[in-house]
């Protein structure tokens, strides 16, 4: 309790409650030994002090950002300046190799006939562009003469590469209009060959028919002629064998179908030009037919062993077979007569005529003319008595003359 009072006996120290300024007037003391220094530092002084430091941080932190800036500048830049060098030296490839192309060019036209004076500006022109490649690739250290030549080099051999994938391109879309072009000619072909085939057929069909009507007459007197039974000759264009045709079953059927057709032509058109078929005259109208009639002089029923065409005098009398003419004379009731002998069996007579054109042994063909209508022999006017004979037997010659080829 003693000590309690006697320290309460002390005076209690004041208490200073004024704020002072930030900026208010410092004193920095520094004590020695024996003397003491006191500085003492305005407000004026610490604002300026704090503006100093602010510059300098702001310039050292602005130093600082402008370093980095630069330095990525200056990389951007260097980057930039090293693509503009491979790009110059890509350039510079493209035109060493393109300058070799012209060359090359120049070698191949000297070898043809070119005019000199034009051969000379190319040559002199050329040697510029050689020069001033070497001058531009002495100027610059990093685009060496080596690095030049190899680089064109790959660049050539590139450039032949896409020329060589441009060619292939081009020959593939050739293949494939080729391709088109033969698949439309095979088109074209099988229309064509159908037309061959179908006028083929039309052509032997017709011959056939022809032959057909010829036996209607024959079956008349129990006669038939069988045209097949005529030799066939061989012969007809030499087809060689093909590999193609065996791939093609629809084309080879046709070609076979075509030339079975051509050969039965052949055929059938040796056998037609030896039989009678068609008319003997022009122009005429039938007197008498054949088989029983009225003899124009007796006036009574007689057999008629051909058939009376009258016509004008002097009417071309033609054979519509080819054969051998066997007789050629005055024959007793015919007058003027011509026989042919056609082979396979048939015979032909013309009578009455006014003149004849041929003698015994001659050789006719189809179409020629073996005399002039008249009316000579036991005839009442100008008309042509025509006979067909097989084997030896008459028949009706209007079948013969009324089928068509």
């Amino acid at each position: 309790m003693k000590v309690q009072k006697k320290l309460e006996a002390f005076p209690v120290k004041p208490q200073y409650t004024e704020k002072k300024p930030f900026f208010s007037p410092k004193e920095i003391i520094l004590r020695g030994e024996n003397h003491a220094m006191v500085f003492r530092i305005s407000s004026h002084m610490q604002v300026l002090f704090l503006l100093l430091l602010f510059l300098i941080g702001g310039w050292s932190s602005y130093s600082y950002f402008m370093y980095h800036k630069s330095d990525k500048i200056i990389t951007t830049q260097s980057q930039q300046l090293g693509r503009s060098q491979e790009a110059y030296a890509n350039l510079m490839t493209e035109f060493v190799a393109l300058n070799k192309n012209v060359n090359k060019i120049l070698d191949s036209l000297s070898q043809n006939k070119t005019n000199k004076a034009d051969m000379q500006s190319y040559q002199q022109q050329a040697t510029m562009i050689a020069d001033k490649i070497k001058e531009i690739t002495q100027n610059n250290s990093w685009l060496s003469d080596e690095a030049v030549e190899e680089r064109a080099s790959l660049y050539d051999a590139m450039l032949q590469r896409d020329l060589a994938a441009s060619e292939r391109d081009e020959l593939k879309q050739q293949l494939e209009d080729l391709t088109e072009q033969v698949a439309e000619m095979r088109s074209v072909e099988m229309e064509v060959f159908s037309k061959i085939e179908s006028i083929s057929s039309r052509e032997v069909n017709k011959m056939k028919k022809a032959l057909n009507e010829v036996n209607q007459a024959l079956k008349e007197k129990g006669l038939y002629f069988n045209s097949l039974s005529h030799k066939r000759s061989s012969g007809g264009p030499y087809i060689p064998n093909s590999p193609v045709l065996h791939q093609d079953k629809e084309l080879n059927d046709k070609i076979t179908a075509i030339f079975e057709n051509m050969e039965d032509i052949d055929y059938y058109k040796q056998v037609v030009e030896k039989t009678p078929i068609g008319k003997p005259v022009w122009s005429y109208w039938v007197t008498s037919k054949f088989g029983i009639r009225l003899d124009p002089f007796k006036k009574s029923k007689a057999t008629h062993k051909g058939i009376d065409l009258a016509s004008i005098t002097g009417t071309k009398i033609r054979t519509r077979a080819k054969g051998k003419v066997t007789r050629a004379e005055t024959v007793k009731g015919y007058g003027l007569m011509v026989e042919i002998d056609h082979g396979n069996g048939f015979k032909t007579k013309y009578a009455h005529m006014n003149k004849m054109y041929v003698q015994k042994g001659d050789e006719v063909e189809v179409g020629d003319a073996v005399g002039e209508v008249g009316s000579t022999g036991r005839s009442t006017g100008p008309h042509l008595h025509y006979e067909i004979l097989y084997r030896g037997t008459p028949v009706d010659p209007m079948p013969f003359m009324q089928a068509k080829l």
